[in-house]
């Protein structure tokens, strides 16, 4: 398997992790929920992009718009330790793959 389809599973992957871990949280409120369902469907589309990265690869600017936007969303939060420590793992790997998204968007033209 080359190179591509292996990112863009993984995102898959992890998203699909996130997300869940969101949305089946006991006692979570609907809004995080909202937001793990969110995930997971990003997930779909880094799964669908996997498949064929040449057709589907323009999604990803949905991607890296997404992860942007979370990670300079978030960062703050996490600088004022307003949030669990574990949420800047989470905004590492957001970090990560919009960085790679961004190398095959860009790779393509």
């Amino acid at each position: 398997m080359e190179f591509w389809p292996i990112v863009f599973w993984a995102a898959a992957a992890y998203n699909a992790v996130i997300g869940a871990g969101s949305l089946l949280q006991s006692g979570a409120p609907r809004e995080g929920r909202v937001i793990g369902l969110l995930v997971v469907a990003f997930g779909v589309v880094y799964a669908i992009v996997a498949l064929d990265p040449v057709r589907f690869g323009p999604m990803l600017w949905a991607g890296v718009l997404g992860k942007a936007g979370v990670v300079a969303l978030m960062a703050p939060a996490l600088r004022e330790l307003e949030t669990p420590k574990a949420l800047g793992w989470i905004l590492v790997g957001d970090a990560v793959f919009g960085v790679l998204f961004l190398a095959f968007l860009l790779g393509m033209g």
